[in-house]
């Protein structure tokens, strides 16, 4: 086995165990087990079933994975009021009084929060099928299982140089 091929099985074994911790119940959960089992055909499908406790080839856990939940709305309004309203600061310290500057920072506003979504949706995998607001909170949840997958790995790391160093 190379080198390339442990650091894979590694990054493969870290992102099923992080996607396997939420059961299921996020879409970036959900979109790293869909694509691990589906970026090496057989071989990470067996991986995967095994890793999710459903080893006897009828699909196991994999399939609680499937799941779709659904978020609400209210708290993607309030966002978007409050980066208009933040433009609309911005905008006015410019130029003051004018009625065209409303609809300029609207555009301003909705311009910045496109750019910003794409950008969220191309890095949270799942992203692309999410609305806004479900997109915030799995972008929350990534972020925390990702800190707490970079400090398990750091503890390893640690342990296998105190192990190696004795």
């Amino acid at each position: 086995m190379t080198n390339l091929d442990r650091k894979k099985a590694i990054k493969l074994s870290a992102d099923i165990a992080m996607a396997s911790t939420r059961n299921g119940t996020t879409f970036w959960s959900r979109a790293v087990i869909a694509n691990a089992t589906h970026s090496n055909g057989d071989n990470n499908r067996i991986f995967v079933e095994r890793t999710l406790g459903g080893g006897d080839g009828g699909g196991g856990r994999l399939s609680e994975h499937c799941g779709r939940t659904k978020a609400s709305r209210s708290l993607s309004s309030v966002m978007h009021k409050k980066i208009l309203k933040k433009s609309r600061r911005v905008c006015s310290r410019t130029v003051l009084g004018r009625k065209h500057n409303l609809a300029k920072t609207h555009s301003i506003a909705k311009r910045l929060v496109r750019k910003k979504t794409q950008v969220l949706k191309s890095l949270v995998p799942g992203g692309e099928s999410m609305d806004e607001l479900s997109l915030v909170v799995e972008t929350l949840d990534y972020i925390a299982s990702l800190r707490a997958q970079v400090e398990v790995m750091r503890c390893l790391a640690t342990t296998a140089e105190l192990l190696n160093g004795t």
